[in-house]
């Protein structure tokens, strides 16, 4: 038997252990600051074999956190060999596409300790911490020199940003030289600020409205974008960052575009730093897709909708065992799409989902985007100030979804 004695002393010296683990806590807290959804570079967003060997790439994200230290994520969650990263560096840029970064800011990058980083294949590697202020709703340029890549690529390929790529090893550089650019981001899944005790993560889970569909490079103009801008201008809520898992064409219940929402939930929600809300956006695609190339019968329409409330069901409740509050948004009407041509079936789909978002209990809340941007005439109908092709909102439609979200729903209220 373990004498009082002795069972005290160990109380005593677990406490003085675990001490400066507490003050640690107390002065900050990791959480994501930026993201992007990872999926495999194909088709136009496919880079020939070995155009990553022995090449620089620097890559422009917003910052939506502040913080006084940073880390990076880079990814090779769909790499079928290892991914070798040989030097990394952070800066400030000058301008917001990266053409040049501030050189007094160039801040070398190491993985546990290193320089250089063997990340295998399925795999992420998070960054050592740097000292280095994140101010929110700036901007960050990632540079990785690149040795050796896979062949096959995990990318973003909705960036909506200016990457750049340049032979050999400029890490440092303040201008690349022989640099070509693109709009897609590789390798890269995330940067992380060690911001205030309080501060948290709004995941927004979604599809090619949430990734930006129609926004011009370098912008900033997502819906997800404008709502972060509201989060930090109000005290209330200028502890969260808001992070875009949006892929376009991406569906809840069948790979397309990127893997199902489902199948991506724990990399892109669960496995984010810091998450202490999701907004789950997406749904239209699943709609569309079901009729888009011949009708389908009434229990056809019944089973997909039955089965994209047990996905949203299923997240739900995943999301919140890990203590996140789960907002819905209603999906937007696409009565004008050309592309999906939706017909009164396709319609009572969307609204029979959109009926289960508002209902008390499925979802800690709801935002209602279908009652912000449906056409008071039409209501299968985008409003035309808003719409762009009957399917995706304008960028005038994007800022009243973003300027459209009730900030409160993120507000903690004492009972």
């Amino acid at each position: 038997m373990i004498s009082r004695r002795r069972l005290l002393g160990a109380f005593a010296t677990l406490s003085f252990m675990l001490a400066p683990m507490a003050t640690l806590a107390d002065e900050g807290r990791w959480v994501g600051a930026w993201a992007s959804s990872q999926m495999v570079a194909e088709n136009e967003h496919a880079l020939p074999d070995g155009a990553l060997d022995d090449v620089t790439l620097r890559q422009v994200v917003r910052l939506t956190a502040s913080g006084d230290q940073i880390r990076v994520r880079v990814s090779n969650a769909f790499g079928d060999s290892p991914l070798h990263i040989s030097s990394a560096a952070l800066a400030r840029p000058i301008t917001r596409d990266g053409a040049g970064v501030d050189p007094a800011t160039v801040t070398p990058l190491t993985f546990a300790g290193r320089p250089d980083v063997l990340v295998p294949a399925g795999a992420e590697f998070v960054s050592d911490p740097v000292d280095l202020e994140a101010e929110a709703l700036t901007h960050l340029a990632v540079t990785l020199h690149v040795t050796g890549a896979p062949p096959r690529l995990t990318a973003h390929p909705g960036a909506r940003a200016t990457s750049r790529m340049a032979p050999g090893d400029q890490t440092g550089a303040a201008v690349l030289t022989g640099e070509t650019t693109f709009t897609r981001w590789y390798l890269l899944s995330g940067v992380d600020v060690l911001g205030p005790p309080d501060a948290g993560a709004v995941v927004v889970l979604g599809d090619s409205i949430t990734d930006g569909y129609g926004v011009q490079p370098d912008t900033d103009t997502r819906w997800p974008d404008f709502l972060a801008e509201r989060l930090q201008a109000d005290p209330r809520t200028a502890h969260l960052s808001v992070l875009n898992h949006g892929i376009g064409g991406n569906r809840v219940l069948r790979d397309g575009l990127g893997p199902n929402a489902l199948a991506r939930f724990e990399r892109d929600v669960l496995g984010q730093t810091g998450v202490t809300h999701l907004i789950i956006f997406e749904g239209v695609n699943d709609l569309g897709v079901l009729t888009r190339d011949a009708p389908a019968t009434p229990e056809t329409h019944a089973a997909l909708v039955a089965d994209m409330i047990a996905a949203y069901a299923q997240m739900t409740a995943r999301a919140r065992a890990r203590g996140i509050t789960v907002i819905g948004a209603t999906i937007t009407p696409y009565g004008g799409s050309d592309y999906y041509h939706p017909n009164a079936a396709n319609e009572a789909d969307r609204q029979a989902i959109n009926a289960w978002f508002r209902t008390p209990g499925n979802v800690d809340a709801v935002i209602d985007f279908d009652a912000v941007m449906r056409d008071p005439d039409r209501p299968t109908h985008l409003r035309p100030e808003y719409d762009s092709d009957g399917l995706h909102p304008s960028i005038a439609g994007y800022r009243a979804m973003g300027e459209a979200v009730d900030l409160t729903l993120f507000v903690a209220h004492e009972d």
